[in-house]
């Protein structure tokens, strides 16, 4: 009997504390949000969103395609800085100076930086004297040192400049001569032959000269032949033709002398 009165008692607290809930739960406000759900965005709200991320990525791509690709047409130049400005071409009249160039001539008197060439052996090849002649120098600057890769230059632009009229031995008979002759030009000078006594005895500094400005109908050759070195050079290269057709028999090793005549 007891039991049962505990289970009534039991049963009768739940039902009570059920109705209490279900009491306290009418008492609270309702949350207007709770049934409200996101509803699916259109198709094309979506299909705009996934071009414009598509989209968005194609000026990396190209750009980063730029880096690593080579073309004739220039970049695109976004910052101008003072890259691009108002200026005049180099033979364009120009109006700012009184003779009208825009290429303006060296200043008289003037000498670049590393270019004040104080030594007239090695870039001229002569002095000139209390008379104001010029007295050519003889032997190869200190700056020039004769050996094989030397000569080697010497022989490279001796047949470049120089082989078209002396030939490539230096006798005077180069394709040119030979040229004019056939075609028998009155006004043709023929070249000196370089094995001459009169060419042999002159200075290497009257060589380098030659060279340099020129003799007689022979044009110069220093605004092709640039640095002093190259023309040195071929200087180097004239004595060693020079001394091949003319060597004494102390210099001539002893298995060629018997085929030397």
């Amino acid at each position: 009997m007891a039991e049962e009165r505990d289970e009534r008692d039991a049963a009768a607290a739940s039902g009570d504390g059920d109705q209490a809930a279900a009491a306290a739960a009418e008492e609270m406000p309702r949350n207007p949000l709770a049934d409200l759900r996101l509803r699916r965005p259109p198709f094309w709200m979506i299909a705009a969103f996934l071009i414009f991320v598509v989209v968005s990525w194609l000026p990396l791509v190209v750009a980063a395609r730029r880096r690593v690709s080579t073309s004739e047409v220039p970049q695109i130049h976004l910052v101008q800085d003072m890259d691009n400005q108002p200026r005049y071409r180099g033979q364009q009249a120009n109006p700012v100076f009184a003779d009208g160039r825009t290429v303006r001539p060296p200043i008289a008197g003037t000498v670049a930086r590393g270019e004040l060439e104080l030594d007239d052996h090695f870039f001229r090849g002569f002095t000139r004297g209390q008379d104001g002649k010029p007295q050519f120098l003889k032997g190869f600057p200190k700056d020039v040192k004769v050996d094989e890769p030397l000569l080697r230059r010497g022989q490279l632009t001796f047949n470049i400049y120089c082989a078209p009229c002396h030939g490539n031995d230096g006798a005077g008979a180069g394709p040119v001569h030979q040229r004019a002759v056939a075609l028998q030009e009155p006004k043709w000078v023929p070249p000196a032959n370089l094995h001459d006594a009169t060419v042999k005895s002159r200075p290497e500094g009257h060589l380098y000269n030659t060279v340099t400005n020129g003799i007689r109908n022979m044009a110069g050759y220093g605004s092709q032949i640039v640095h002093p070195s190259d023309r040195w050079a071929v200087v180097a290269y004239v004595r060693a033709l020079q001394l091949s057709q003319d060597a004494p028999a102390d210099v001539v090793p002893p298995e060629k002398l018997s085929s030397v005549k």
